[in-house]
């Protein structure tokens, strides 16, 4: 077996060699523009498993959704005293649902069904409505695919750092910490609180309305809050309101105000919301009542100012004929 011959190595190699111990491997630190997290629990500004977190997303969503919400100051009422409370309560606004039945108003949802009444925590209730007043998602919307998104390109150039989901602008919920900076930012610049932060004080009770009923609001008011305008039902018709416990719990309830359709309203037009005659279809037609006797102003206003023009005008006319026939009579007498 002949032996292997050893070539000693050439300049050229040894040149080679030696270039490419020199260039050291870049390592590839790159994070891919992917989701570190499941689309359903997007990162937050507080960890979402906090109770805290879920109530915050829970009042943003009531105040979102519901254009009607009467806000109470409650004392230490008993849980008798509030289940007695609901009851009476839904008994008032059952009745207002058969009342609008058999008058034939077509209702898209029972109102009544959907009214609640319930205890929030006063601090928690203030951010989220900081976030619902300063934030708004759609604005902020960059329209980019989502991360989980397969149309996302995955060899996309991207910074050498680690990843920072919180800080993602893609995340445009309100519990997001983009969410939470713009409403604290915001508040901060416009120096002033909100309209209904002033009645945000000590332990407080929200009636929530999913639409903008005024007989509904009537009935609730005289559960909760009874006055002249809107009186408590009578103990020969509903005994059972004027129980101990339910007794007890209403005098412990102060209504603050409301919060209707983004507006703040005193008790004052809270009442005054209430005490529209029809609800809605009477408030409509008292506003096309209202422009309809406009128009009628208008046009009598044009028809005389037409009907002034000429009257004047024929009266100038009929002196300047009177005129005339005396100054023709005249000159018949001189020539006679």
């Amino acid at each position: 077996m002949p032996p292997y011959r050893i070539c000693p190595p050439t300049r050229s190699s040894i040149r080679s060699y030696a270039s490419l111990a020199a260039t050291p491997t870049p390592a590839i630190t790159a994070i891919p523009p992917l989701t570190h997290y499941p689309p359903t629990q997007p990162p937050s500004h507080k960890p979402p498993e906090f109770r805290k977190s879920q109530l915050h997303r829970q009042y943003q969503s009531l105040l979102r959704s519901s254009p009607a919400i009467l806000v109470f100051q409650h004392n230490n009422l008993k849980a008798t005293e509030w289940s007695g409370i609901r009851r009476e309560l839904a008994k008032a606004l059952a009745k207002v649902d058969e009342e609008q039945a058999k008058a034939g108003e077509v209702q898209q949802e029972v109102v009544g069904e959907a009214v609640k009444l319930q205890i929030v925590q006063t601090g928690i209730f203030k951010s989220a409505l900081r976030v619902v007043e300063f934030w708004e998602p759609r604005e902020h919307d960059s329209g980019a695919p989502h991360p989980t998104d397969p149309v996302t390109n995955s060899s996309a150039v991207v910074a050498d750092t680690q990843p920072n989901d919180r800080m993602d602008p893609t995340l445009v919920h309100g519990l997001s910490r983009q969410a939470w900076n713009t409403a604290t930012s915001k508040a901060k610049a416009k120096q002033t609180p909100s309209d209904l932060g002033p009645l945000l004080s000590g332990p407080l009770a929200l009636l929530t309305l999913p639409t903008t009923s005024p007989q509904h609001l009537a009935a609730a008011l005289s559960i909760l809050a009874p006055t002249k305008e809107f009186p408590a039902p009578k103990r020969r018709i509903n005994a059972a309101y004027h129980e101990k416990p339910v007794q007890d719990g209403i005098a412990k309830l102060m209504l603050l105000g409301a919060r209707v359709d983004g507006k703040v309203f005193d008790m004052t037009g809270v009442r005054w919301i209430g005490g529209i005659k029809g609800g809605l279809q009477g408030l409509r037609g008292q506003l096309v009542a209202m422009l309809s006797g406009v128009g009628a102003q208008v046009t009598n206003v044009l028809e005389s100012a037409s009907r002034s023009v000429y009257i004047t005008v024929e009266g100038r006319r009929m002196m300047l004929d009177d005129e005339q026939k005396g100054g023709e009579g005249e000159e018949k007498k001189v020539e006679s």
